[in-house]
């Protein structure tokens, strides 16, 4: 089961002003939407570090 830091920490990971909660922002098929609104997906295929001094660097 991914820890829920991991998800915090993803750059996917995004927050709807509307709804007023965060969300993954990736699309996911049915079969991988299933396995983690279940819990039985042992680690994210689609996780990417956010590295906000990463984005920094690419505007200097």
């Amino acid at each position: 089961m991914m820890a829920k830091g991991q998800c915090e920490s993803c750059a996917y990971f995004d927050y709807d002003e509307e709804y007023d909660e965060y969300y993954c922002s990736v699309n996911l098929d049915e079969d991988e939407m299933e396995k983690y609104m279940s819990g039985n997906m042992d680690s994210c295929h689609y996780f990417t570090l956010y590295d906000e001094y990463k984005v920094v660097q690419k505007q200097n």
